[in-house]
C-alpha cells in the first residue's frame, strides 16, 4: 500500500556501507522503520541523507507492507525546515535527547493525531524560539499525558508525590513517595506553557534534579524503558 504522510524522524542507524535504517513517527500510521538502499554513497538519488537528521520533519511517500519488516520510502521532502534545531548547540543536544526518550518511549504502529500534533507544534516552538533551558522538563511532562501516565494534580498541595501512582499524597505510603525541593520545582509547570516557561528558574543542580525525577517517573510507567546515553551532554549543556 502507497502511503502519502507526514513524519518525524526518530533515529537513522548506518546499515551495511551505504543503507540507513530510519524509524519515523508518521501520522498515518505511528512508528515505522524504513530501509534507504543505497542513501550514503548514491549521488543522483532524490533521497539525501541530510532530511533524516533527527526530529526532522518530513512528507514522505512511502509503501507500507504492514507485515512487521522493513518499510519502503519512495518520495521525501522536508515538510518544515529548520532554521536553528540542528545548527544550535544547545537545541541540538535538546533535540539528542528527546529524540532517544522518544525512541524509548513510542512503539504503536497505530496513528495518534494529537501526540502528532503536540510533537509538530512543540519542534516548531523550539526552532523559532529562544529561552529554552526548561523545554526538555516541560516536554516530558506534557508528552507523559499522551502516553498515559500524566500525574494527577488534584492533589498537588501535598508535599509527596508518588512516583508510582503519578499523584500527590499527604503522608508518606511508600519508597516512591518524594519530597522536596525537586517536587516543589516539579509543580511549578504544571501551570505553564511554552511561551512563559522561562518564569521558573532554576540553577544547575535543581534543573538535573528535576530531570532525573522525570526519568525516573518514565521508567516506572514506559515499558522496556533504557536510560538515555545523551544526559550527561543536555545536563553539561546548561551546567
Amino acid at each position: 500500500m502507497v502511503v502519502n504522510t507526514r513524519a518525524i524522524v526518530i533515529s537513522a542507524i548506518k546499515y551495511s556501507e551505504a543503507d540507513l535504517i530510519v524509524t519515523c513517527y508518521t501520522e498515518s500510521n505511528g512508528i515505522k522503520s524504513y530501509l534507504l538502499r543505497g542513501i550514503l554513497k548514491s549521488k543522483k538519488s532524490s533521497l539525501k541523507a541530510s532530511f533524516f537528521q533527527p526530529l526532522t520533519q518530513l512528507e514522505i511517500v512511502a509503501t507500507h507492507k504492514n507485515k512487521g519488516t522493513l518499510e519502503y520510502v519512495k518520495e521525501v521532502r522536508v515538510d518544515f525546515p529548520y532554521q536553528t534545531l540542528h545548527t544550535n548547540i544547545v537545541k541540538s543536544s535538546i533535540v539528542m535527547f528527546l529524540a532517544e526518550m522518544l525512541k524509548n518511549c513510542i512503539q504503536e504502529e497505530e496513528p495518534n493525531t494529537f501526540l502528532f500534533s503536540f510533537l509538530s507544534q512543540s519542534l516548531e516552538w523550539l526552532d523559532r524560539n529562544e529561552g529554552i533551558a526548561n523545554f526538555h522538563i516541560l516536554f516530558l511532562l506534557r508528552l507523559s499525558n499522551f502516553l498515559g501516565f500524566f500525574p494527577d494534580a488534584t492533589n498537588m498541595e501535598f508535599p509527596f508525590f508518588n512516583i508510582l501512582d503519578g499523584n500527590f499524597q499527604e503522608v508518606k505510603t511508600s519508597e516512591y513517595c518524594l519530597e522536596g525541593e525537586t517536587v516543589e520545582s516539579l509543580k511549578s509547570f504544571f501551570n505553564v506553557t511554552f511561551t512563559n516557561m522561562d518564569s521558573i528558574k532554576l540553577g544547575k543542580a535543581s534543573r538535573a534534579n528535576l530531570v532525573e525525577l522525570l526519568l525516573t517517573y518514565y521508567s516506572l510507567h514506559v515499558q522496556g524503558y533504557q536510560r538515555p546515553k545523551s544526559l550527561a551532554v543536555i545536563n553539561q549543556v546548561f551546567a
